[in-house]
């Protein structure tokens, strides 16, 4: 029997006010209010980057009705449920990165994708919301604060994934499921030793990895940072066209479906990677503050529920979830604006994208069920 349902039988309250509907659908509607204004945002957006496609923006749209379908029915579980069913969410979801290689669909020269005909996922993406479930229902068996032999495994649980993802090659997502599965272990109280000693590790496999793990396009993205006018028509052609379409669009924009360097197709990849730059140059500076204030609601009420949440389970799985989601956000925007290299991270909720997503709201329910049982206990 789980923490919360213990408190309840010995708490004596009185739990006869009537439900709202999103407390009997377990919506956290302060959470969800900025999600769906960032969806409608991302929708306008996304019209103008993909030159006024209809079918773009309607596909779109139908990613959002599953994701929040997926949302609505992830926000009704219990977390012990949840916890419960960590190792096995993690193994099938390991199983499905094993596969791509084997029956993988290649893109763009990467092998990301696996195809069921009907529909085509990436797998990578559903590892982002399984790594936390299952390091946080590890290191929460095994008891508080985790010993030196349960970190071990959380890293190995940890590395192992992100290696694969990485030599697809995707890099991007590779770090944001290192970081899912990082936060959990660094929230749950190891100690400074063990920290040190990680960092002392991470630093020392930077060079080996620059050698034997880093392909020669990585190694290119990196070195232009650096210096993107080195090759102008090359490697640094994304960084220049997107810092060109931030920075012209001033305070106010050039206005909805008039941006030059999204309209004239002078920026890349505008409706995925780069899209922000598109809304930077029609929407201006205030523009991408509106967008920055609406992320920061997410990331606040997320980090609210972690530390409120009623059990270790649900406090460490919180945290995670929102601080990845941070990181999301903090990749894309830092290599858009030319300040981290392109590892090709879609921004969250607006570029357009499936798995994405619908991982991405997965994620949001699981949110949104840590918040009911808090609301269940407070009330």
């Amino acid at each position: 029997m789980s923490e919360y349902v213990r408190f309840l039988e010995g708490s004596g309250r009185d739990f006869s006010r009537p439900k709202t509907l999103a407390e009997r659908l377990h919506l956290d509607l302060v959470l969800l209010s900025p999600i769906i204004t960032l969806a409608a945002m991302g929708m306008f957006v996304l019209f103008s980057a993909a030159d006024g496609d209809w079918d773009t923006v309607a596909r779109q749209a139908r990613n959002f009705v599953i994701g929040f379908g997926v949302l609505l029915v992830v926000a009704q579980l219990r977390l012990d449920t949840l916890e419960r069913l960590a190792p096995m969410l993690y193994l099938a979801a390991l199983l499905l990165l094993l596969l791509v290689p084997l029956f993988g669909v290649g893109s763009k020269g990467a092998q990301r994708w696996l195809s069921l005909g009907f529909i085509r996922f990436q797998p990578s993406e559903i590892m982002k919301v399984m790594m936390p479930l299952a390091v946080a229902a590890l290191i929460v068996r095994r008891g508080l604060p985790p010993r030196p032999r349960v970190t071990l495994t959380a890293l190995l649980i940890v590395g192992f994934p992100a290696a694969i993802i990485a030599s697809q090659p995707d890099l991007g997502t590779a770090i944001l499921v290192a970081a899912s599965g990082m936060f959990v272990v660094f929230m749950s109280g190891v100690s400074w030793w063990q920290i040190l000693s990680g960092a002392v590790a991470a630093v020392a496999c930077v060079w080996p990895a620059w050698l034997f793990l880093l392909r020669d396009y990585q190694k290119q993205r990196i070195l232009t940072l650096f210096n993107p006018e080195a090759d102008k028509l090359g490697a640094g052609w994304n960084i220049i066209q997107s810092k060109t379409a931030i920075g012209s669009g001033g305070w106010s924009g050039k206005g909805w479906l008039q941006g030059t360097q999204s309209q004239l197709d002078f920026l890349p990849e505008s409706q995925t990677d780069f899209i922000i730059a598109v809304l930077a140059e029609e929407w201006g500076l205030r523009g991408v503050l509106l967008l920055l204030i609406l992320y920061g609601l997410i990331v606040a009420r997320g980090l609210w529920i972690s530390f409120t949440a009623q059990t270790s389970y649900g406090r460490l799985l919180a945290s995670a979830v929102t601080l990845t989601f941070f990181v999301y956000v903090v990749v894309n925007m830092g290599m858009v604006a030319g300040i981290l290299p392109v590892v090709g991270v879609p921004l969250p909720l607006v570029s357009f994208g499936g798995t994405s997503i619908v991982t991405l709201l997965l994620g949001f329910g699981i949110l949104s069920a840590i918040s009911a049982e808090r609301r269940i206990i407070s009330r």
